[in-house]
């Protein structure tokens, strides 16, 4: 695997934890950033090991493509020494709720000091102000207070969470896109800033167009299953041995399914012969199709749909996922070799760079693997390093 080479020029020190904060770094890392990934000494954090074991699926993940190396930052020494890695350092991103960095002394002021072109990424539960600012945030909460679950679900059976942490790596998705904002316009002023985003902040954007139907015309988008709010047929369809999703969003899209059903007539019924009026006769149009689709398999629908221009496709299990000609042709599973569990496979990056792609050239490290790397790369000298060691800094 060749090195990714888009942002070798830049260093990242890396102090996130669980999953919104190293989403932001594994974009960073996966393009080539030194990422160096700041840990705790043992026995020194409380919450250590929240995403799992080292060697588990999660963390192997999150975290490849990293240096690692240990530092107490309770410690005014450790403070020192981080604050000595910011000198040389272009970008920090750290997800601690906001007051902790105040008072560990390495909030934007502290670090701005000792480098005006220093980037912060600072991702939290709720936002860096506001009377929510020093709540603990996870994925689920941000899903309940964004109105995902208020959408998400069989109407009348509760509110249902999405199946994959959906807040969690959109703001850090967000946070990776405010950090190569701020790296563009570093070009313009030679100066740093400070990057800020929210779970909460992160998962009301990523409702889109259910939040701009309330902010536009006052409407609460309801709960409607596996259908589309407005769009109709568009969702899932059962046949006689599963189920798939269909896509009708347009007119011409709606005589192509009639056509491919082997009922014609339907496009022009009085009752569907428009979106409008399909959406106002639903429930009479679901039970029109139902037994017409359950008279054939699934892959005889697709194939059928697919002949008739009409937007279709399977509904996977994870194993079918990655068995699919085209998941494999995008290579988005990526091989990396791990000392202690041989090759195994990751996610890639799901975006391609004609010239300078992302690549997953390494594992995730030992913990503190590159502690004496670092720090002399940085200018410590044995003795110091062996002095800071003895101290319980490292």
């Amino acid at each position: 695997m060749i090195a990714p080479v888009a942002l070798d020029h830049l260093k990242v020190l890396d102090l996130t934890r669980v999953r919104a904060g190293p989403t932001c770094c594994r974009v960073l890392a996966d393009f080539g950033a030194d990422v160096i990934k700041i840990e705790s000494p043992d026995g020194i954090d409380p919450n250590e090991g929240m995403s799992g074991p080292r060697l588990g699926y999660d963390m192997q993940n999150l975290h490849r493509n990293k240096r690692s190396m240990t530092l107490n930052l309770k410690e005014p020494e450790g403070r020192a020494v981080f604050l000595k890695l910011v000198e040389s350092a272009d970008i920090v991103v750290e997800n601690y709720r906001p007051d902790v960095k105040e008072r560990l002394g390495i909030g934007y002021a502290a670090l701005r000091a000792v480098n005006p072109r220093i980037i912060l990424a600072s991702v939290s539960g709720f936002g860096q102000d506001g009377p929510y600012r020093t709540r603990a945030g996870f994925d689920q909460i941000a899903q309940g207070m964004g109105g995902l679950m208020g959408v998400t679900g069989q109407p009348g059976q509760g509110p249902m969470r999405a199946g994959a942490a959906v807040a969690d790596t959109a703001a850090g998705l967000y946070a990776a896109i405010g950090v190569l904002v701020a790296l563009a316009e570093r070009e313009k002023s030679g100066e740093g800033q400070w990057v800020q985003t929210s779970l909460l902040q992160a998962q009301i954007a990523l409702c889109d167009f259910q939040a701009a139907r309330y902010l536009v015309d006052r409407v609460v988008p309801p709960q409607a299953g596996n259908d589309h709010p407005y769009c109709t047929p568009m969702g899932v369809l059962e046949t006689a041995n599963g189920y798939i999703n269909i896509g009708v969003g347009g007119e011409g899209q709606w005589v192509n399914f009639c056509a491919a059903i082997g009922h014609p007539a339907l496009a022009t019924h009085p009752d569907f012969a428009s979106q409008a009026a399909r959406l106002a006769n639903r429930p009479k149009l679901a039970a029109v199709l139902a037994p017409i689709m359950k008279a054939r398999t699934s892959a005889d629908w697709l194939e059928v749909f697919e002949a008739h221009h009409v937007p279709a496709g399977p509904i996977y299990r994870m194993d079918e996922v990655f068995a699919d000609p085209q998941v494999r042709h995008l290579g988005i599973a990526e091989t990396v070799t791990h000392p202690a569990l041989g090759e195994i496979e990751l996610v890639g990056q799901p975006v391609t760079l004609s010239r300078t792609p992302a690549a997953i050239v390494s594992a995730i490290p030992d913990k503190g693997g590159h502690t004496e790397e670092v720090l002399r790369n940085a200018g410590f000298t044995s003795g110091e390093i062996e002095r800071l060691r003895q101290c319980g800094v490292i």
